[in-house]
């Protein structure tokens, strides 16, 4: 008598466990699919899902959600593996000049046979709710996308951070994502990194964590002012929060001595008075925020001089940690903790002591089970000496602002980070550096359609040079005509020229804004 196979159930049709079962036995092929990866095989194939998965503090559009997922383009450039297909969803389509520019990139391919192995596929929703739940309330675009992968045995999914929502997009298309379990979420968490940091023994601000009203903000700080009564300033920082938006500024300057009877409520009206660096949230919004998503309170460092860098790596599926790059972050906003770009690489003065913990953080990540990209971030403090002194304070548990600007170099010029001499070295023994920013911003820019941006930038001559491996390469570039902005990355030979061809590239594009907005006389 032959026994009947059970049918194979639905994603609906599983329960939260179950599904974290199936995704477990589906993540075990990573290591197949990884190893498959440059071996010049007809059917190996990548499926990119740059979904924005974050809980935001403040609003976004639906154009700057499409111009973040755009900002994983740099992953076309992947292409230039002869045989490697990439199927690659966004919100809305792509406009085509925007492809043909990253592909006109591609180091020693035909552009058109490129182009030929990507498939776009737009799922036609211009809401600003993420990629993975557009995909997901769409099964039957599902299917087709799976449908277009050649062999699932020998591809996996690239999203840009990792939630339930990934691990949903995963199951349904039957490949493993390249990406932090879901369930380890909380490691990057604002309250995470810091008891990851105290259980690694690397040094951090002092401070409290999983708080959630006033009063635990107020009893921290009570406490923090105990241990340290030369405190002057503090960060609240909600759990989540990303690129410094989930931050606000805390004065702790001239309140009654520690231990005073008037000293909690002294506290209670400078949160009150605190200033979140998110320009349109109010201090009750953040509260709320704070209240739901829990966050921490913290010292924040000062000294002669300070500088806010971080660190780079990645987890492979043998569990090996590889030290990727270091930067130091190019920060704005109300009070300094806005994330705007970055410099690589970090200054030499503190490169190889950033690295050392963060390594460290790395190997304890790795054991825990995380795989792909992840950075520490830190602050460094110069003493009276000249010394640095790092202090971790955040971990991006998924790709961050600085991942493709490295990247972009990466495969445009070949080579990679030498952590010991703190500088990128190309296959000749060439040096690069860069200047990047996702926050070129201003009201003139929205004249200049893309065609005007590409048309600008190679009468400039501020183009990505293929034959001197220098130039501008240009990122987010759809929301450059509705918002009045754009990302780009500078690749010098050396930090003095990637400053220069930032700031003329910028200069330039300022400049013919103002000259596009010029009336025309009028003809009677």
């Amino acid at each position: 008598m032959t026994q009947t196979q059970a049918p194979a159930r639905t994603l609906g049709q599983l329960n939260d466990e179950e599904r974290y079962h199936a995704f477990d036995g589906l993540q075990l092929s990573m290591g197949t699919a990884w190893d498959s990866i440059q071996k010049n095989l007809a059917d190996e194939s990548v499926v990119v899902v740059p979904s924005i998965s974050i809980e935001r503090t403040t609003a976004s559009t639906g154009t700057v959600t499409q111009a973040m997922e755009e900002r994983a383009l740099f992953l076309l450039l992947l292409l230039r593996q002869p045989r490697l297909r990439m199927i690659y969803v966004t919100s809305q389509p792509i406009s085509e000049a925007i492809i043909e520019y990253y592909l006109g990139l591609l180091p020693g391919v035909i552009p058109s046979h490129a182009r030929a192995r990507l498939t776009l596929v737009p799922v036609g929703d211009a809401s600003p709710t993420s990629l993975s739940s557009k995909l997901l309330a769409r099964p039957r675009l599902l299917r087709e996308i799976r449908s277009m992968i050649p062999n699932p045995e020998r591809s996996h999914l690239i999203p840009y951070n990792t939630t339930p929502l990934e691990r949903d997009v995963a199951l349904s298309l039957g490949i493993p994502m390249y990406g932090a379990d879901p369930r380890l979420v909380d490691l990057g968490s604002k309250t995470g990194c810091r008891r990851m940091f105290d259980e690694c023994g690397v040094q951090y601000p002092v401070g409290a964590e999983d708080l959630h009203t006033v009063d635990e903000i107020v009893a921290a700080v009570q406490g923090m002012r105990a241990h340290r009564p030369s405190i002057s300033q503090a960060i609240v920082k909600i759990n989540e929060g990303v690129s410094g938006s989930g931050n606000a500024s805390l004065d702790l300057d001239n309140l009654p001595a520690p231990g005073t009877a008037d000293e909690a409520a002294a506290i209670a009206e400078r949160i009150d008075a605190m200033r979140p660096e998110a320009e349109t949230l109010t201090v009750p919004a953040f509260l709320a925020a704070f209240e739901k998503g829990g966050g921490i309170v913290e010292e924040r460092i000062t000294g002669v001089a300070l500088e806010s860098p971080s660190v780079q790596m990645r987890a492979l599926p043998d569990g090996t940690v590889e030290l990727l790059s270091t930067h130091d972050q190019l920060l704005g906003g109300a009070s300094g903790q806005k994330y705007l770009g970055c410099v690589f690489p970090a200054d030499p003065g503190y490169a190889a002591k950033i690295a050392e913990p963060a390594m460290v953080v790395g190997r304890h990540l790795a054991q825990r089970g995380v795989l792909g990209r992840f950075a520490v971030d830190f602050v460094t403090v110069k003493d009276e000496s000249g010394e640095w002194t790092p202090y971790a304070i955040e971990l991006n548990l998924r790709k961050g602002g600085t991942t493709h600007p490295f990247l972009t170099l990466q495969f445009l010029c070949g080579g990679n980070y030498d952590g010991e001499r703190g500088v990128f070295v190309t296959p000749e023994g060439a040096t690069k550096y860069l200047v990047a920013t996702d926050h070129l911003e201003d009201d003139r820019l929205k004249v200049l359609t893309v065609e005007d941006l590409f048309d600008v930038v190679v009468q400039h001559g501020v183009h990505f040079d293929q034959s001197r491996r220098t130039g501008v390469v240009f990122h987010m570039i759809s929301c450059l005509t509705e918002c009045g902005r754009i990302g780009m990355t500078a690749v010098g030979d050396s930090p003095e020229e990637a400053w220069r061809l930032y700031q003329e590239a910028e200069s330039v594009l300022l400049r013919e804004a103002d000259l596009a907005l010029e009336e025309g006389a009028v003809i009677h």
